[in-house]
């Protein structure tokens, strides 16, 4: 990799390295970055260890990908965002979930060639919070952990925050007085003993480091994200350009896979919930991830319960309804990073570019159809979103 090609993948990662690490290539494989893979090789896979990842583990754990499409070995498993998506635009691996907010900046600033096959999951995160903690207005003067910069959890974060008369700082102290929050970037395995220790009012992240903090009773779940945007998307299941082209066939069998794999796990939680455990994929405890794939109605009222927010969702179509009213509030989010690709993004337009969906819409179609996997036949939605 050349010096200027260095510098512009540094330049260009903005959140990336306020996430945690750098964003260079030091600590990884010298893989030239813009290589094509081996048109015959299988494509590789990584994951966060969150229940976010179910479906593609499921899937291997399952024996759903095929062994010519899809590398046998165990997914890759990474401990950060910033580490993950490192590797996947390195082409140290192939096929990854990120989240969703990433996936557009990616693209947008590194032109890494990012595409999204599909939607990984929907809901699956919330808001724990410090036992002290009743109402959100009691989060003023703390700290709150976010995993990632551009995170649907930072974002719906962000707006949940205005909409009860708090303002969301970044670098700076929070004031209890001038009703401010600071946010800060933290991987999901320290948060909970963050909180535990009192450094945190508060943190926003996918499961089961939520289900993980009600079982330790060490905070409590105050909102599932769910409850603020119904059936939102937080990961994506996505590849590259170059993978696309080169190995149509085998991002079928992927898309293929994952979409099995989604119907799978909804097919029977518990079970799925052992697998992902006891097969060592996700290292937390079998308890905290059954809670995770099982919630019973919380031990609080609902904003919306008819939403069943609390329940991890695994409905794989990318609505171009979700993606243009995930890009309008990426514009009213604070960032620690560079924000000016969004200057000259066209919310109405980024789906277009950003998502293929082919593949996943062949892979329903071969798995009952669209209403194997939600009301919305038609393959339409009106977003619902509400911060109060």
């Amino acid at each position: 990799m050349t010096a200027l090609t260095r510098r512009a993948l540094l330049a260009g990662a903005g959140g990336l390295t306020a996430a945690g690490g750098l964003f260079g290539l030091g600590g990884l494989a010298h893989s030239a970055l813009f290589s094509a893979p081996d048109a015959g090789g299988a494509l590789r896979v990584g994951y966060l260890p969150i229940t976010d990842a179910a479906p593609l583990l499921i899937a291997h754990s399952a024996g759903l990908y095929p062994a010519w499409a899809v590398s046998t070995s165990r997914p890759v498993l990474f401990r950060s965002w910033a580490a993950l998506a490192e590797a996947f635009i390195s082409r140290q691996i192939d096929i990854a979930h990120l989240l969703m907010p990433m996936a557009v900046q990616l693209r947008y600033t590194l032109g890494a060639g990012v595409r999204v096959l599909g939607w990984n999951h929907t809901n699956g995160s919330a808001l724990t919070v410090a036992p002290r903690v009743q109402e959100l207005g009691d989060l003023a003067g703390s700290q709150v952990a976010i995993p990632f910069w551009w995170s649907i959890h930072n974002v719906v974060l962000q707006q949940l925050l205005r909409a009860h008369g708090l303002r969301p700082v970044v670098r700076r102290g929070a004031s209890r007085s001038e009703r401010t929050v600071e946010l800060v970037v933290m991987s999901p395995s320290d948060m909970v003993p963050a909180l535990a220790n009192g450094t945190l009012g508060g943190y926003v992240v996918a499961d089961p480091f939520n289900a993980a903090a009600q079982i330790k009773k060490i905070g409590r779940i105050h909102t599932f994200l769910g409850d603020v945007w119904r059936d939102h998307a937080c990961c994506a299941l996505v590849t590259r350009d170059d993978v696309i082209a080169g190995r149509p066939q085998a991002v079928q069998a992927v898309a293929d896979a994952v979409v099995g794999a989604q119907l799978r796990i909804d097919a029977d939680r518990a079970a799925a919930a052992a697998a992902l455990t006891e097969g060592r994929y996700l290292p937390q405890p079998t308890p905290a991830v059954t809670l995770a794939l099982t919630y019973p109605n919380p031990p609080y009222p609902l904003a919306h319960p008819d939403w069943l927010p609390q329940r991890l969702g695994f409905r794989p179509f990318p609505y171009p309804s979700f993606t243009r009213r995930l890009v309008e509030a990426m514009c009213d989010t604070v960032v620690d990073g560079d924000r000016k690709f969004l200057d000259r993004l066209d919310p109405a337009a980024v789906h277009d570019d950003l998502v293929e969906d082919r593949f996943v819409r062949r892979s329903m179609s071969a798995h009952g159809g669209p209403d194997a996997f939600g009301p919305t036949a038609d393959l339409t939605r009106t977003e619902q979103v509400q911060f109060s």
